[in-house]
């Protein structure tokens, strides 16, 4: 069987040579910070298996974590001066690929696909190929390496550390903002478990009219949107509001179609990704690698694009899911 697990402890790797790299990079002032928050974040994926298995302590992990946030919090990250590659090199490798550049890229949905759908229901023995629930993740991952290898056949980069040290390059430009996904989801998890989502639904009962289907469904994507704007992470807003509003009151009460409800509430919450500075990794961090003069350009180019695009998913929503 093919496990999931083994595509975190990749990731936990990459990490873990991103911080040797960065270790090595005399150019950069702040290397030792920046090694040290890279290779927490390496450690914590390979060492989060044993976590999990309640083989070892699970506190370590938020030891690490609190060291990662006080690295960023006292400035210790930074990035070097490694030159990549020129405006004049890759304004020749567009001209001498052209359109076949896009082939790393498209292979990752081609593989993904094959994976979720073909390979999910394949059986070696009395076990499933792929690990059931991770099929996808584990084509994700699968098809990142694939995306790779092409990359290699096609490029020939004259190093094979050429993938490393552009994901390094990357990394540090992005800086802290390329774990917040992760944390915003955990403090989406946390919420819950504190009773956020059970406080919200006990608010909503004393602003939604009575029994009235089309005020539930206004109520839970706004309040997706809103919940993303202020946490920056539609996945940490969506167990908030699906526990307050979307499964008691749409699923249960009105019975609505959960895949369709919980879908098109997710699509809701994005809307609200695109109105926010919170979601530093899709919109602040666009803006500098691009070197816009106006950081939140990307975000007041997307709301006329954000509202319209809720109404529409709340439309859906009442038309689809009941």
């Amino acid at each position: 069987m093919i496990k999931v697990e083994w595509f975190y402890w990749l990731c936990g790797a990459i990490f873990l040579a991103v911080a040797v790299l960065t270790l090595a990079d005399r150019t950069n002032a702040k290397r030792y910070g920046s090694a040290a928050f890279w290779g927490l974040l390496g450690a914590a994926f390979v060492y989060s298996t044993f976590a999990v298995h309640k083989t070892a302590p699970a506190w370590v992990l938020g030891l690490a974590v609190i060291a990662m946030a006080l690295l960023v919090a006292t400035g210790r990250l930074g990035r070097g001066t490694t030159p990549g590659p020129t405006r004049a090199e890759q304004e020749a490798g567009a001209d001498r690929f052209g359109n076949r550049l896009f082939v790393p890229a498209l292979t990752i949905p081609v593989v993904v696909i094959i994976f979720a759908v073909g390979l999910a229901k394949i059986h070696t023995g009395a076990e499933p190929l792929l690990e059931k629930s991770s099929e996808t993740l584990i084509g994700l991952g699968v098809a990142a390496i694939v995306a790779v290898l092409i990359g290699f056949v096609m490029l020939r980069p004259k190093s094979p550390l050429a993938p490393l040290n552009e994901g390094r390059r990357l990394l540090e430009a992005i800086g802290w903002a390329a774990v917040l996904p992760q944390m915003l989801a955990t403090l989406g998890q946390l919420f819950v478990a504190a009773g956020v989502g059970t406080q919200v639904g006990r608010i909503t009962e004393n602003v939604l009219p009575g029994n009235s289907l089309i005020g539930g469904v206004i109520v839970y994507c706004v309040g997706m949107a809103l919940f993303t704007i202020v946490m920056g992470n539609a996945f940490a807003a969506f167990p908030i509001m699906t526990a307050a509003i979307g499964y008691p009151v749409l699923v249960q009460h009105f019975h609505g179609d959960a895949a369709a409800v919980f879908a098109i509430g997710m699509l809701a919450g994005f809307c609200g990704t695109l109105c926010t500075p919170m979601a530093a990794n899709f919109n602040i961090v666009p803006a500098a690698l691009l070197e816009m003069k106006d950081k939140y350009g990307p975000i007041k180019a997307q709301i006329p694009t954000a509202i319209p695009l809720l109404a529409c998913n709340i439309i859906l929503m009442y038309a689809l899911a009941f």
